[in-house]
């Protein structure tokens, strides 16, 4: 499987180029004469007020060298809709047979996620990726119109039975080499899972159970890895998660122009941020994974650190697999196998035992067993990183992209709180998320509308990296208001985030050529209506340019420069009426989630 997935990343290198070179299909944007850098105007779309607003998706135009653009959401496919005897959503178990819901319908997933353009030799596609438990990822193969319209040709289902059936498929990336980067959030927890019957018992990792035939199956080691998809132009699929990068609740990785560095966000209470650095370019078998210790420089608004890289050690990916699955002599480890674990007394860890606090699993007392550490590192890579001195602090660490022209990286925390405060949660004393870890992030308040921060990206020669962040502070940070603060002209009824600011940020994608950045929300109470905003460096401003209906995420915007001259900001509306309003879904397929885009836009180079 390794040696055949060399083959088709080298095969994707040389498919990735030509496709550089392609000139747009009977546009008037010849890729080969298109500007490196564009001027782009958002007209903006209103906060949503009306209620046939509050059910729409709203779009923003934009005028590029006084021409107008978009101005409206194109969809790919909603979540059941039909095409090619396949429903887009359906999920299924390991032997490829459709699951079924207790009324006996097929069951459909409304968790659309990210959605990748990958353009293949002559041909266009989308892998699409759902958060369910089981996964499920399809294939479209796009046509693309002269104007730049993108259209549904064809749609088949990925199988997943070569990597455990998928999980929680979050955010993902488009590697340089041109292949689908997925992620699996929320790892189950190893230490309270250990078998078949601990999973049924457990709401969250239950569902699961249905994609084996006998739920003595499930490993709770299976899940939590980055999954790279490779497309051939035949449509033939091949997937491998990637084991020596390590085991998170992955919100997404993001591969840096070296081909090489890797950046890992993790997703949850006290987490950790992680940074991979690959053996060989385009190839993520093998490598070294660091996580950050943050050295806090300010306590003030979200903070700011100097940011120091803890290794947590080399690993290839075949060794952790044979680990995982048990294989080639080596043993199917469970928690137990790779640590010691004792209960705390009086806060306090025995001899020999570090003393952790990460994962939301409140303090812990471990001692890696002998021989077991590059395990350890790869399949509990967050309690490793704890035991090491690295800061698993962080709250609901999201998206990560990265800004060619200032050379910095921007990573969106949907809230900043909790491990994030002083021995604090939401301003009022607790010790649950500091008691038992070094509390490195000490912040004199919190932001339950989040923040997206600013990472400053240097060479560092010792770690083989020409993008290594050096440091952590506050871009762009949400406004809580309420009926009582002094700034209520932000507030409105279902409002508690600014109506003009974000409220808790969930991926960012950069706009290259065009130079915004673009924040997507992820929020039930801070507004009630999630909102992808541009914001503009320039002079600081956000700008609305896409709402979504009562209950919806907007999920993995994300930013293509330069496809065959027309360039495209991808967007999925994530489970409509899902999250509040849901008495407000008349039934009439309202709740069915959307994959699609803005634009398309006149390209720019990358």
């Amino acid at each position: 499987m390794e040696t055949m997935m060399k083959s088709r990343l080298a095969q994707a290198l040389m498919i990735a180029a030509t496709a550089a070179a392609v000139t747009g299909c009977g546009s008037d944007n010849d890729s080969d004469s298109t500007p490196a850098t564009r001027e782009i105007t958002f007209a903006g779309v209103n906060a949503p007020a009306t209620d046939a607003d509050k059910r729409a998706i709203l779009a923003s135009s934009a005028t590029v060298e006084e021409k107008t653009y978009g101005g409206e959401y194109r969809t790919f496919l909603r979540s059941g809709d039909e095409k090619d005897g396949i429903m887009f959503g359906q999920l299924v178990d390991k032997t490829g047979s459709v699951l079924q819901a207790e009324d006996g319908s097929v069951r459909i997933s409304d968790s659309n996620e990210f959605t990748s353009i990958l353009p293949v030799g002559d041909k266009l596609f989308s892998v699409s990726q759902f958060e369910d438990r089981p996964g499920a990822m399809f294939l479209m193969e796009l046509d693309q119109a002269d104007d730049g319209v993108l259209s549904v040709k064809s749609l088949q289902q990925i199988d997943q039975s070569g990597v455990d059936g998928g999980w929680v498929h979050c955010a993902g990336s488009v590697t340089p080499w041109t292949t689908h980067l997925a992620s699996e959030e929320y790892e189950p927890d190893a230490r309270s899972q250990v078998t078949g019957d601990d999973a049924a018992d457990n709401g969250y990792s239950a569902p699961m159970l249905d994609y084996y035939a006998n739920p003595s199956e499930w490993n709770p080691y299976y899940y939590g890895w980055n999954i790279e998809v490779a497309v051939d132009e035949d449509a033939t699929v091949t997937s491998t998660k990637h084991y020596a990068m390590g085991r998170l609740a992955y919100e997404l990785s993001y591969v840096m122009p070296d081909e090489k560095t890797v950046y890992m966000t993790d997703d949850g209470t006290n987490v950790g941020l992680y940074m991979f650095v690959a053996d060989n370019k385009g190839d993520l078998s093998s490598g070294t994974t660091y996580a950050a210790k943050w050295r806090q420089t300010s306590a003030e608004g979200v903070g700011a650190a100097n940011l120091e890289w803890v290794s947590l050690g080399h690993a290839n990916g075949a060794d952790i697999k044979d680990y995982v699955h048990g294989s080639n002599g080596k043993p199917q480890v469970k928690f137990a196998d790779i640590f010691d674990a004792v209960e705390p007394e009086a806060n306090v860890c025995p001899v020999g035992y570090t003393s952790i606090n990460a994962g939301g699993n409140g303090q812990e007392c471990l001692k890696v067993k002998p021989g077991m550490e590059t395990v350890a590192s790869r399949l509990e890579t967050r309690r490793y990183a704890a035991m090491l001195g690295a800061t698993t602090e962080f709250r609901k660490e999201e998206g990560v992209t990265f800004d060619s022209k200032r050379n910095k990286l921007y990573i969106a925390m949907s809230s900043v709180e909790r491990g994030m405060e002083d021995f604090k949660k939401n301003g009022a004393s607790k010790n649950s998320y500091d008691i038992g870890g070094p509390n490195h992030i000490r912040l004199n308040s919190y932001n339950k509308c989040g923040a997206v921060y600013q990472l400053d990206l240097a060479q560092n020669t010792a770690m083989g990296s020409d993008y290594v962040a050096q440091n952590m502070s506050g871009l762009v940070l949400g406004r809580p208001v309420s009926e009582q603060d002094p700034q209520v002209a932000g507030f409105e009824e279902n409002n508690s985030c600014h109506i003009d600011g974000i409220a808790n940020p969930d991926n960012v994608t950069y706009m290259s050529g065009y130079d915004k950045l673009i924040i997507g929300e992820d929020t039930g109470s801070g507004h009630q209506n999630d909102v992808i905003w541009a914001y503009d460096f320039a002079d600081q401003s956000l700008t609305r340019i896409q709402t979504t209906p009562y209950g919806a995420e907007t999920t993995s915007p994300y930013w293509y420069p330069n496809i065959n001259g027309w360039a495209y900001l991808t967007s999925v509306v994530q489970h409509p009426y899902g999250e509040s309003d849901s008495d407000k879904d008349t039934g009439a397929g309202e709740a069915r989630a959307y994959t699609g885009y803005i634009g398309p836009f006149p390209a720019v180079k990358q």
